[in-house]
């Protein structure tokens, strides 16, 4: 087996997995869902089919187990309740630690996780013997569900045990046998397990499935693309017939419904079978609710009716069906929600083209390349002065942008997926703590680089965990304050000014301002008597080392965590800021780049050197002589058209000359809402930035976030605002000049 295989196989299996504990946590609140439902029993299903196939047995054999528990469920025979949903959590959680083993391609997990894997399937058996199901294990490994008893003509114990629905009125056995396509290469020949079934039984009808064949010039002559539906009329055992395959057990996906089955054993049927694109008599035929005979004699009823005048309503093929009482509507409804599902999953997987991670970033730094590639074209073709040739490049830039734009767009991910992680982290941490704690999402539709999704998921677990430890009271704490006794926590996001915004927030009891002093204080990370706006109170607890916890949990209280949360929004050339209320809750707000990659950027010139400002952050530019300003005093802000503007005169910060034939001009920027002025000495224009990343010696250098390359060849500072407004809050002295300045100059970082 190939290694490219197996690597596909896992990722098909986390998905599958993250999409179960989504559904059972939606069960968790409406246990009456069957579409959730029937997401679980096909993930279920699915890796357990997979897993087969790979021989990675103890994946198999768990996940038949819970299957046979989910499939219990959907029959009414068991209940969804809170005990079962953990369980089966649980289950989800081993079933990944077991494809993790099989990820590394390891023979048999180890005993740890074996005496895990027993205790587990001892829990699921309770509920399997509640309906009158066992498990046993056989010889080669695998768990099977039997149910005793169940024999051909014991009709009265049948009776029994109908939950929904009428018997299909069928003397028979439906047997329905998918096989692998790899079946031939083990040496096994599909048409002698059907001769088999001769030796002490009689075959009614076959019906080949032949959906899986794929184009003549496609054909692999070593692998089996066919499936089986059979009637087969013995007074054998279920047993005995399962017995017969036991050979292909791994390589293929048996079904078998005795005689006489339940509705909702054909439902069931339909449901799990493979997304081929049935039409829907074939469906009803390759499930063995059907004959074909009857499908037959149903396809000319409607064609007769379909000759009538065209003002006549026309019945579908399902309508005639029902109507001729050759098949219950329950079977039918089944089949045509079948048939839709496998309709959308076709369509839709038409859309969706997996590719390596790697060769994506590969083709963003290729795009980036061809920018800066570009870019020296078109200094070579201004030098030149041929108009057409300049016209040609103005077109060539323009799809190259174009390129550029539609290569990040690959890199774009929804955090929806990320925010939906924290539902179970929220389900199972409020249970150990003993509170009542609601997750409430909002803008999970928001699209950000997957390389920040990649990197966000630590800092967010960190303040999700905080807000549940920290931020939340408990129960008798929220009603002896009037507030409800479920606690609430917020995921929110948006878009920005170029930037994604990121909340979570919570309606704790907030953050205390005199109990952070208190502890600053004792760290000596501020000094006696030193003025604080609370902005920079709230910051120090992103301080290392610093808990205002009195005693040490699981979660935190160790003061290693939001220091942490901290470094890693930076390093993402990010930033972070808290805004709390006493007895109303606390809100952080992480602001992020969209993307590492490539920026539309605006380049200024700061005496012999080019810098760069985020073109999405630069509201205007004006000159030097249209505002009214004290530049040249110290006070460090300017009045622009009545508004107070702080700002800062780049070739100080970076010790540049200044140009002697020029006033300057200021850059207007806007960040988190705020504004601020840099004064410089050109202003070059728009520029597609490709961000490289710098090297250690400038890495904590504020005020620069990456740098480029200029089509000249030489490289260019990209400033990170964020950092440089902070710097010049800090330097200004701004916000000693009124209250209401102070409180808005110290918000801006």
């Amino acid at each position: 087996m190939s290694d490219g295989a197996i690597e596909i196989f896992i990722q098909e299996a986390q998905e599958l997995l993250e999409n179960m504990e989504q559904a059972l946590l939606s069960m968790e609140e409406n246990p009456e869902d069957e579409d959730h439902l029937n997401s679980i029993f096909r993930a279920a299903h699915t890796i357990k089919g997979t897993a087969g196939v790979f021989s990675f047995d103890y994946v198999e054999k768990f996940t038949h187990v819970v299957e046979s528990v989910l499939d219990n469920v959907r029959q009414g025979k068991l209940l969804i309740d809170g005990g079962l949903i953990a369980l089966l959590l649980t289950s989800k959680d081993h079933i990944e630690v077991l494809v993790d083993a099989a990820a590394v391609q390891q023979q048999d997990p180890d005993e740890k996780i074996l005496d895990y894997d027993s205790q587990l399937v001892s829990d699921l058996e309770k509920y399997l013997k509640e309906t009158g199901d066992d498990i046993s294990e056989k010889s080669n490994g695998n768990y099977v569900l039997e149910t005793p008893n169940e024999t051909v003509g014991n009709e009265s114990d049948h009776v029994e045990k109908v939950v929904n629905g009428k018997p299909v009125a069928s003397e028979n056995w439906h047997i329905s046998i998918r096989f692998s396509v790899e079946v031939l290469q083990h040496g096994m020949d599909p048409l002698s397990f059907l001769r088999y079934l001769q030796s002490f039984g009689e075959i009614i009808c076959t019906t080949t499935i032949l959906d899986n064949l794929p184009k003549y010039k496609d054909i692999n002559p070593e692998h089996c693309y066919l499936g089986f539906e059979v009637e087969f009329h013995t007074d054998a055992s279920k047993e005995k017939i399962e017995q017969a395959f036991e050979f292909v057990s791994e390589l293929s996906t048996l079904q078998i419904l005795p005689p006489q089955a339940k509705i909702s054993e054909y439902a069931s049927l339909i449901e799990s079978m493979d997304d081929e694109h049935f039409k829907l008599g074939e469906l009803l035929v390759a499930s063995g609710a059907l004959t074909q005979r009857e499908l037959d004699e149903a396809l000319k009823i409607q064609n007769d009716i379909l000759l009538t005048p065209p003002d006549t309503d026309k019945p579908r093929i399902g309508e005639v069906l029902v109507e001729s009482k050759n098949i219950p509507k329950e079977i039918v409804d089944a089949a045509v929600k079948k048939q839709g599902s496998a309709r959308e999953k076709l369509g839709s997987s038409s859309k969706v083209l997996r590719v390596d991670a790697d060769k994506l970033d590969e083709l963003i730094n290729q795009v980036g390349e061809l920018v800066i590639s570009g870019a020296t074209t078109n200094l070579l073709a201004a030098k030149i002065g041929n108009e057409d040739l300049l016209e040609t490049m103005s077109q060539m830039s323009r799809l190259v942008e174009e390129i550029r734009d539609s290569a990040l767009t690959l890199r774009m991910v929804q955090i929806g997926e990320t925010f939906n992680r924290f539902k179970r982290v929220i389900r199972d941490v409020s249970n150990e703590l003993g509170k009542n704690i609601e997750l409430q999402i909002t803008g999970g539709d928001t699209e950000l680089d997957k390389t920040v999704i990649e990197k966000i998921g630590d800092p967010l677990m960190h303040l999700v965990r905080n807000a549940m430890d920290h931020g939340i009271e408990s129960k008798e704490e929220r009603q002896a304050s009037g507030k409800s006794a479920t606690g609430v926590i917020k995921l929110n996001a948006y878009h920005e000014s170029g930037s994604i915004v990121i909340e979570v927030e919570d309606d704790g009891h907030g953050l205390n301002r005199e109990k952070i002093l208190e502890k600053a204080l004792l760290l000596e990370l501020i000094s006696e008597g030193q003025v604080l706006s609370d902005q920079e109170v709230y910051r120090l607890v992103l301080e290392a080392g610093f808990s205002t916890s009195e005693s040490v949990s699981k979660l935190s209280g160790r003061g290693v965590g939001m220091d942490v949360v901290r470094r890693n929004i930076e390093a993402l050339r990010g930033s972070i800021d808290i805004h709390s209320e006493m007895g109303v809750g606390s809100k952080i707000s992480i602001r992020l780049p969209l993307t590492l990659a490539i920026i539309d950027g605006f380049m200024v010139g700061v005496g012999e050197s080019c810098y760069v400002i985020p073109l999405d952050m630069v509201l205007e530019c004006i000159e030097m002589d249209d505002v009214n300003t004290n530049a040249n005093n110290a006070e460090g802000y300017l009045n622009l058209r009545g508004e107070v503007l702080p700002f800062l005169k780049l070739n100080e910060v970076f010790s540049e000359k200044k140009l002697l034939n020029t006033n300057g001009n200021i850059v207007v920027v806007e960040f988190a809402g705020y504004k601020a002025g840099i004064v410089v000495d050109e202003l070059l224009g728009e520029f597609q930035t490709v961000i490289k990343p710098i090297g250690k010696i400038l890495q904590n250098l504020r005020g620069i976030s990456g740098a480029t390359i200029l089509g000249t060849g030489d490289v260019a500072v990209i400033l990170d605002i964020p950092n440089l407004v902070q710097r010049m809050v800090q330097e200004s002295g701004v916000g000693n000049q009124s209250a209401s300045t102070a409180n808005t100059i110290n918000n801006i970082h």
